[in-house]
């Protein structure tokens, strides 16, 4: 047929990029077929509701703005890094990564050099023992900054000066440094508190005309390319004019919500996160894009927040929500229905929580209007949805 077709070296023993040698013109007609049949049902009980053509990239490759990778000890005091192997714990080297921002990977590979040279201690997972855990790098995508995150068993390093001293010479795209701890035994990459070593351990980056802070923690998508066409579809579809208020629930640094009041003058937009610190960033950045007077956040669960604004009578014409992939729940849904919004879109990482939770919302009252797949992912099995439901 002419595709064409993507090779990685590692992908066999890696395994994430899962479709890897599947053409990409068939890995979406795969996943809007996928999507067809999982909302089938609810697509013809709606006949107002559309399904449209899933949103795809133009060139699949170096779309990931955010890249990490573990450390373990090697021979003779080296330090392994890459991707572990698929199902296991073992580290697979890479060099560089086709899904990859190329500057991420080449930082990471540097820091696990420089961090042989000063001989920092890997950490030993078996015996919880060693010092340096992972490292992520986040690279802007309209922006030429690049956050080194350092992840370690402890609040300190040793020589932590010359360490950023050896990355900065080594590395000179990195534009910040700081040190995450992370003491617990788990799986979960980052730990709760940061430390700035350099750059005041922060980056920005924009979407939609829209400038944003970010720390080690802050959620920020890794695709920003097709986040800019997720984002579009949602305040599109939210049909927004001014004067509207509108509720960005699991709102977390306020990108949706910003994004949406930036491209509609008048909006005012709520938005609500149980995190401090995410809230703490949303209202930062809300200031430094001069949107803190049409933008407030506020730190609540969303579900008690929402109850509590449909006893004060306090209308939305709209709610946004992006909850993460295990879906939202029945009670969250019930507050949605009570505040009765004209419009409410869903964006999700998981169609199949998004389909079980339109059941609630569809029995409440709502319609789909239309359901758009986007391709956050290539080359793997993921796929986010923007569902949009207008009150009947």
């Amino acid at each position: 047929m002419g595709y064409k077709t993507y090779t990685c070296p590692i992908a066999k023993t890696c395994g994430g990029c899962e479709t890897l040698a599947v053409p990409y013109p068939i890995q979406l007609e795969r996943k809007q077929a996928q999507i067809q049949e999982l909302f089938a049902e609810v697509l013809a009980a709606c006949p107002v509701g559309t399904l449209a053509p899933i949103v795809g990239m133009r060139e699949p490759v170096g779309f990931r703005n955010k890249a990490a990778t573990p450390f373990a000890p090697g021979p003779k005091g080296t330090i392994r890094s890459g991707f572990y192997a698929r199902g296991t714990h073992r580290i697979v080297r890479c060099r560089q990564c086709l899904t990859e921002d190329p500057r991420c990977r080449r930082v990471l590979g540097s820091f696990a050099r420089t961090a042989e040279l000063c001989h920092v201690s890997a950490y030993e997972e078996d015996r919880g023992r060693g010092l340096l855990r992972h490292a992520v790098v986040r690279a802007g995508w309209k922006t030429d900054e690049l956050l080194l995150t350092i992840v370690a068993n402890g609040e300190r390093l040793p020589r932590e000066r010359e360490l950023v001293k050896r990355v900065l010479k080594h590395a000179p795209d990195v534009t910040a440094v700081a040190l995450n701890t992370n003491v617990r035994k788990t799986n979960a990459i980052l730990g709760p508190t940061s430390r700035a070593l350099y750059g005041g351990g922060v980056m920005h980056d924009e979407l939609l005309g829209v400038t944003f802070e970010i720390g080690p923690t802050s959620f920020y998508q890794t695709n920003p390319s097709q986040t800019e066409r997720l984002y579009t579809l949602a305040i599109e579809g939210a049909q927004l004019e001014r004067g509207m208020r509108v509720l960005d629930a699991y709102c977390g640094i306020g990108t949706i919500g910003m994004c949406a009041a930036a491209q509609v003058p008048g909006l005012h937009v709520t938005g609500v996160e149980v995190g401090q610190g995410a809230v703490a960033d949303a209202r930062l950045n809300a200031r430094r894009n001069g949107l803190d007077q049409r933008c407030r956040f506020v730190c609540a669960d969303a579900t008690a927040f929402m109850r509590e604004e449909a006893k004060r009578r306090n209308a939305y014409d709209a709610v946004i929500m992006d909850p993460p992939r295990a879906g939202s729940t029945p009670e969250f849904l019930a507050g949605v229905l009570a505040l009765a919004p004209r419009t409410v879109v869903y964006v999700s990482c998981n169609a199949v929580t998004q389909r079980r939770d339109l059941d609630t919302l569809l029995s409440g009252g709502y319609q789909l209007q239309s359901l758009t797949p986007v391709d956050m992912f290539p080359h793997t099995k993921h796929i986010e949805t923007v569902a949009v439901l207008v009150r009947s």
